[in-house]
């Protein structure tokens, strides 16, 4: 077997590895789909079907108008949308610091700052729920505050490693023409950042659009409740309608896959330079 016959053979053997991992993958998103167009008598069929006989949009019709779901949507989206922005904000500054300023226990404060990302979030429900019973933060904002936190060390983290790559020589140039800290940080380093950035803005969106553990504990009102929390909701003692809930996790996925769209040039660039060298 020559060179060239090995090397053929081998791009079939990886490709097949591929083909056969994105299976996998994939099925369960493709089941998923074909079961939320399948009528409720359909869905647990044995064998089950790939391909269903029978189509129906009652799944959707049915669970968009579903008591509040727009508006569990809706605080989901303020909610999200909200926490990415302050955590972009307060991660950015934190990661400028970090990376490009000199100032005594720098690595020491880094250091208790990345912390953070050692503490499964499970474990600090009841701190956080005697917090936000202290500070009446049983609401939208303590749920921002809560996310904002959870992301901030890991953000920062990404971030300071995109910042320490952009050139000392442009920095340098800005001090010779009189620009502070905050001109550098906004008119330099953001903007050579995107791809950083957009990292940090799909991860937090996602985080905050699905989390459920924590906003099932501190959102008592009903009208306060976020779109993980209403899908929970179509559960029952007696009978779950997977139709109406795999209708509406497609519904919930639009808006992270508008993110991901959105920012994916960014993004797959900066997946290979945020922070992957420590």
């Amino acid at each position: 077997m020559n060179w060239k016959t090995q090397r053929n053979l081998s791009r079939l053997i990886v490709y097949a590895i591929l083909i056969a991992g994105l299976g996998l993958v994939l099925l369960p998103i493709w089941y998923m789909i074909i079961t939320s167009f399948k009528p409720q008598t359909m869905i647990f069929e044995l064998p089950p079907r790939l391909w269903p006989q029978t189509w129906t949009l009652k799944n959707y019709v049915a669970a968009l108008g579903k008591d509040r779901f727009g508006l569990y949507f809706l605080n989901s989206a303020q909610v999200a949308i909200a926490t990415t922005l302050l955590t972009l904000l307060v991660s950015s500054m934190l990661a400028f610091a970090f990376a490009r300023m000199r100032f005594p226990g720098k690595e020491a404060l880094f250091s208790v700052l990345l912390l953070g990302m050692t503490v499964p979030p499970v474990m600090l429900i009841i701190p956080q729920f005697l917090v936000a019973k202290w500070l009446s933060l049983f609401n939208h904002s303590g749920l921002i505050l809560v996310y904002t936190t959870m992301n901030l060390a890991m953000q920062t983290f990404l971030l300071r490693g995109v910042f320490e790559d952009v050139p000392r020589d442009l920095e340098e140039a800005a001090l010779i023409d009189g620009a502070g800290p905050w001109e550098i940080f906004r008119s330099i380093i953001l903007p050579l950042s995107w791809p950083g950035i957009a990292v940090v803005v799909i991860n937090t969106f996602l985080y905050s659009w699905e989390e459920f553990a924590w906003a099932n504990v501190a959102i008592k009102n009903t009208s306060q409740r976020t779109l993980p929390i209403g899908i929970a909701l179509f559960q029952s003692e007696h009978l779950t309608e997977w139709g109406q809930v795999f209708a509406a996790s497609l519904v919930a996925l639009v808006p992270v896959l508008i993110i991901f769209i959105l920012f994916q040039r960014h993004f797959v660039q900066g997946i290979s330079t945020t922070g992957m060298k420590g």
